[in-house]
């Protein structure tokens, strides 16, 4: 079928359904014109899908190329010396600038005084999300510890939710960098060891690792050493492949994927994300609590 056909087919379609829109709302039969409504939005996407297909030159097919390793993007500092750097990293770092600013602009014009004696407004909002933050944690760790976690916490999953929305601006997210979630699984490894030690000492975070048994302790170092590339492969292997899906989608169905995509969308980039957000600070409090268990007690 032309492009032409399609087009005439659709606005056609599009024009009945309109009127008969009209004339059972004019009769009051609610059943009918749910169902013009429904014709109207079908033939209004095919029609602009048409009109999409038409400029862009229809589906690229299923040929699709995905690269493990973020692209580099080459900074030239001279003649002679060049600086390479990864463009999730890039995106890593404007994601981090901009919540920065944003925190700044909201601490010092926007509430430059917090009213702790009559809180009112947004501040009662923000200051019932930061306790629900806080009582999440400190539910998983137990009070002494969440005091300090809460904030790290915080700060990742704020990271990570913000590298899935960076995928709307067409930008790889940096949470599909292996790179970039080695890096947020080491953290937690630094995490589980500083807490450890933090609430038991040297000595008996050595204690831990060695009990039942001291033949075990070499087993719990491999199994600690485990941890981030358990997490990273994890993250990333997710992110990325709801990347690959969204990508999927646009190649293989072209201008007919207009509203399509964007109801994936919601998912692989919004709900999707905020479940390996949850799975990875989840795990991250479970270690770091297996790690402070007995002081806590």
């Amino acid at each position: 079928m032309s492009l032409v056909i399609k087009l005439a087919v659709s606005a056609v379609l599009l024009c009945v359904c309109i009127v008969l829109k009209a004339v059972f709302r004019k009769s009051d039969n609610k059943k009918k014109s749910k169902f013009a409504t429904i014709g109207m939005i079908i033939s209004a996407w095919f029609f602009v899908a048409c009109v999409i297909n038409a400029i862009t030159g229809g589906s690229k097919g299923l040929e699709l190329e995905i690269d493990l390793m973020a692209p580099r993007s080459t900074i030239v500092i001279s003649e002679y010396h060049d600086y390479y750097i990864h463009k999730t990293t890039l995106v890593g770092y404007i994601i981090l600038a901009v919540v920065t600013v944003l925190c700044l602009i909201f601490r010092i014009f926007i509430f430059p005084k917090f009213d702790e004696d009559n809180p009112k407004g947004i501040q009662n909002v923000i200051e019932l999300l930061v306790e629900l933050c806080h009582n999440f944690v400190a539910g998983k760790v137990g009070e002494r510890v969440a005091e300090s976690l809460s904030p790290y916490i915080i700060s990742v999953a704020v990271f990570i939710i913000g590298s899935a929305f960076s995928e709307l601006f067409g930008q790889r997210p940096p949470t599909a960098d292996l790179v970039v979630t080695f890096s947020l699984a080491l953290m937690t490894l630094f995490m589980i060891n500083f807490y450890g030690i933090k609430e038991k000492k040297l000595s008996g975070r050595i204690k831990t690792l060695a009990s039942p048994s001291p033949v075990i302790f070499p087993m719990k170092i491999l199994s600690d050493c485990a941890t981030p590339v358990s997490l990273a492969c994890r993250l990333f292997g997710n992110m990325l492949g709801g990347m690959i899906v969204m990508d999927l989608l646009r190649n293989s169905l072209g201008g007919y994927a207009v509203g399509i995509t964007s109801l994936a969308g919601l998912y692989f980039n919004l709900f999707h994300p905020a479940i390996q957000c949850y799975i990875f600070i989840i795990l991250t409090l479970t270690f770091i609590n297996e790690a402070t268990e007995t002081a806590e007690e």
